[in-house]
């Protein structure tokens, strides 16, 4: 198949330097601010040069996926303000992943690109310490002996391959696809290529367990809830412990020092009428959510519903009189216009949490997408453990590892799938030319 973590994303993507970040607004971001940006998210891990090549090339990428490729971006939404980000750079996609995958299939389907799917790469073919092809083989048992004098690793993650993660990451839920199996990276160790950064993976907060281990993303929902209802976070204690509008790193620090490790969703029902809607892109229906409140916490995911304070807490066994504290207190935080507790600004704090029914829905820690990799040049070739570039060999996406640090921000992932993965293209295709 085509399309890795993208797919199953939120489907937002960091805009930055693009013509349509100018178009919705914001005229003077920088690639030093950028920058800045996701060092600081990233705890200071990430490859500064590839997180700089990345800045540079991330505007022209995205405008080229728009006015070439055909994605259509939502800007009626417009972009998105972020805890992680000094200015606003990222849009949301317009139908989400699903909707920017059929639009990458309609232009693949108007070029000459000889796309084989069902089809698994095996070896990577050499000559000498060039790479000159691949040994693949279909799922009818045909094998393809391909000659191609550049090669792009574009095989993404490696989330479904237990023996490649850190133990923090087997013990959260996983949320990406079942191919993401790290054959990239397992295919270039027969060359020596060089990894970093593996023990880490983008972890978020807001994960529901479909399944044990397994999880869907309620992100697109929260980003609503937040902006324009009156949701908030609470613990099984009943008490509000974060600013909800912090970053998704700021949350899920706190969210695993939390009783069980997580958080709940509290929202009463023109909130949750709001937030049920954005879930569908997620794969999240209207019928799982009904069959999941049916169960009102009884096993996961919770997704609990109350006529009253008293019977939404009772279902958790939680403190019905703290959580009626944490809503009269919120509350009197919307009045007031300041979040005294946690700070969370104003324009997201103007409804206040109106009377029954009301609703919690679990908040784990999840993760689709690994922040290690291959490393990579400015040219996006794969570099081997004695610091040399391999000759004929480039990758792009999640399997070039480095840039984010150890967590990535919002939006980050799929722009530097697009980035990367048109620099590499253009880097293999010139290398191409030159033999």
């Amino acid at each position: 198949m085509i399309g890795g973590a993208l797919v199953v994303s939120g489907g937002n993507q960091v805009v930055m330097g693009s013509k349509l970040q100018k178009e919705a607004g914001v005229a003077n971001d920088s690639v030093q601010s950028m920058v800045s940006d996701f060092m600081k998210n990233g705890d200071r891990k990430n490859n500064e040069s590839a997180l700089t090549l990345f800045a540079r090339n991330v505007g022209d990428a995205t405008d080229w996926l728009n006015e070439y490729a055909g994605v259509q971006f939502d800007m009626k939404g417009g972009l998105h303000k972020l805890a992680e980000y000094s200015n606003d750079r990222e849009l949301a996609y317009f139908g989400g992943g699903s909707a920017f995958m059929k639009s990458i299939l309609q232009k693949l389907s108007s070029t000459n690109i000889d796309l084989r799917l069902n089809t698994r790469a095996t070896e990577l073919k050499r000559d000498g310490s060039t790479v000159v092809g691949v040994i693949a083989q279909d799922s009818d048992g045909n094998t393809y002996d391909i000659t191609a004098k550049s090669v792009v690793i574009a095989t993404g993650g490696y989330g479904a391959n237990k023996s490649l993660l850190s133990e923090d990451l087997q013990k959260s839920l996983y949320y990406g696809r079942s191919n993401a199996t790290g054959d990239g990276l397992l295919l270039s160790d027969t060359l020596g290529a060089q990894r970093q950064l593996m023990q880490y993976g983008k972890r978020y907060p807001n994960g529901v367990e479909i399944a044990p281990g397994m999880a869907k993303s309620t992100i697109a929902g929260n980003i609503v809830a937040f902006n324009s209802g009156s949701a908030i976070l609470i613990n099984k204690e009943g008490k509000r412990v974060v600013n909800e509008k912090a970053s998704n790193r700021t949350i899920l620090e706190t969210e695993v020092r939390q009783t069980d490790g997580m958080l709940f969703l509290f929202m009463d029902q023109k909130t949750f009428d709001m937030w049920k809607e954005r879930l569908a892109h997620a794969g999240i229906s209207q019928e799982n959510i009904d069959a999941w409140l049916k169960n009102n916490g009884s096993r996961a995911p919770i997704f609990i519903r109350g006529t009253t304070i008293e019977e939404a807490a009772g279902a958790l066994n939680m403190d019905a009189a703290s959580l009626k504290a944490t809503i009269d207190t919120y509350n009197s935080y919307v009045a007031s216009g300041t979040d005294s507790a946690f700070g969370r600004p104003a324009n997201f704090m103007k409804a206040k949490i109106e009377d029954g029914p009301y609703y919690l829905v679990e908040q784990k820690p999840r993760f689709a997408t690994t922040m290690g990799g291959l490393v990579l040049t400015d040219t996006l070739q794969v570099v081997g453990t004695d610091g040399k570039a391999l000759s004929g060999l480039y990758a792009a996406g999640e399997v070039g590892g480095g840039v984010m640090g150890d967590d990535s921000p919002s939006g980050a992932n799929n722009a530097w799938a697009i980035t990367s993965g048109k620099l590499a293209g253009e880097s293999a295709a010139k290398n191409a030319s030159e033999k």
